[in-house]
């Protein structure tokens, strides 16, 4: 299988690594609920969700998906490299409390997309249904995955993610990173707002009751030259108004990556980075 031209309903296999920190123990989800910005005692036993891990000024430690795996044991998955800097935000704060923080870090997953299947976790993006199957067997691919299924490298799997507009740890999301910074999508998958209080919660409250009003957005960019460089400023009229976060060549061929813009630029428009000409839009990205 070959990754060609592609739009949002193809069906994509990656193979990826993910950090997984399991928190186990009679106090796991009362010390989680009170920690992380979804409503962790709501789930039932075999349920996900995201959640953001928030430092206590508000702004983002780490962005997880949360699997509430038994009666007293959720497993928190993060992007490669993130997984350290969890367990120790999460040791800091856990005082007097009966559970055990474990750690494995690259942990193999075959990521699904555009479909999902059975030995999955589920993982969504917006516009695509997917599912991660973690510890996945060698050379072998889930028996209900749909035929046809196309094989993405990580040029053509980081395409995807861009196109969805989904953000990444140390690329979207830095120790400055506001949640409401995002998106509108991350924020109603991440955060629930009657479940009580957690670290960070007054941030966020205030920004959501405020309409969402932050100083950047995340926005989406197309361009007709090689992919800018991340970190390359974005201009107009010569003014910095943001900087690239990731960009690649997706599946379909095009030169796509993410920004965070100051909000006073709205798309759809046209900006400068590295001397071309690069169109703003709103995420998710239009198919290919």
């Amino acid at each position: 299988m070959t990754a060609g031209q592609t739009g949002a309903m193809d069906v994509s296999v990656s193979r990826i690594r993910r950090d997984v920190v399991t928190v186990d123990g009679p106090d796991a989800l009362t010390y989680l609920q009170g920690q992380l910005s979804q409503d962790v005692a709501a789930l039932a036993v075999g349920d996900t969700a995201l959640s953001f891990v928030l430092q206590p000024t508000g702004k983002v430690d780490t962005w997880v998906r949360l699997d509430r795996a038994g009666v007293d044991t959720v497993r928190l998955d993060t992007d490669p490299g993130a997984g350290a800097g969890l367990v120790a935000r999460l040791e800091r704060f856990k005082l007097r409390t009966k559970a055990d923080v474990e750690l494995t870090e690259e942990v193999a997953v075959l990521a699904v997309r555009g479909a999902e299947v059975i030995d999955g976790v589920p993982c969504g993006w917006p516009g695509i249904e997917g599912s991660d199957v973690f510890d996945p067997e060698p050379d072998r691919l889930p028996s209900d995955l749909p035929l046809g299924a196309l094989d993405y490298d990580d040029e053509a799997y980081e395409g995807l993610r861009i196109a969805c507009g989904v953000p990444a740890m140390g690329a979207e999301i830095t120790e400055d990173t506001i949640p409401a910074e995002l998106g509108q999508w991350v924020i109603d998958a991440s955060v629930s707002f009657t479940k009580g209080c957690f670290t960070g919660q007054e941030l966020v409250a205030r920004i959501d009751s405020r309409g969402g009003n932050v100083p950047r957005h995340l926005r989406g960019l197309l361009t007709d030259a090689l992919p800018p460089a991340p970190g390359e400023p974005l201009l107009v009229d010569g003014r910095e108004v943001g900087h690239v976060t990731s960009s690649a060549i997706d599946a379909a061929g095009r030169s796509v990556a993410l920004a965070l813009v100051h909000r006073s630029v709205e798309p759809p428009t046209t900006v400068t980075v590295d001397g071309s000409s690069v169109e703003v839009v709103a995420l998710p990205l239009p198919a290919g």
